[in-house]
């Protein structure tokens, strides 16, 4: 379940500059590099942290009160450090915009993928959704 649910659209409009919460731990596991590496043709991994996010958010904010929710894009990913066999990562989510669009608001949230005893992320990401009444 979600750490943090927005009930309305105007909990999310009011939610700008809060944190939502922190994803469960994902181990990197050699079977998971491999599974990535094999799906995407990317052997260095690196969009592995971009592609967890999808992963990490749901576990970290709903939206209730919009019909439909759609994973918009992405404004700005920073790599700041690879993902290794044998890490552990998380999601950290903070709600950094809500702008109003037709039939709803688009967020912007920036998660924040982090690894375990590393001294910077694997990614940053400013993740674009929209969420239409």
């Amino acid at each position: 379940m979600a750490q943090t649910v927005f009930n309305s659209l105007d909990e999310v409009r009011a939610g700008v500059g809060r944190r939502l919460g922190v994803s469960d731990w994902l181990d990197i596991t050699p079977d998971r590099l491999e599974g990535f590496a094999a799906a995407t043709g990317d052997r260095d991994h690196g969009y592995l942290a971009l592609a967890l996010t999808n992963l990490f958010l749901p576990q970290v904010v709903e939206v209730r009160g919009a019909s439909l929710g759609v994973n918009y894009g992405t404004g700005s990913v920073r790599f700041d450090a690879p993902l290794r066999a044998g890490a552990r990562v998380r999601g950290t989510a903070e709600l950094a915009a809500c702008d109003e669009i037709p039939g709803g608001v688009q967020t912007t949230i920036l998660i924040t993928v982090e690894v375990d005893g590393a001294g910077r992320p694997a990614c940053v990401v400013e993740s674009v959704s929209r969420w239409l009444t």
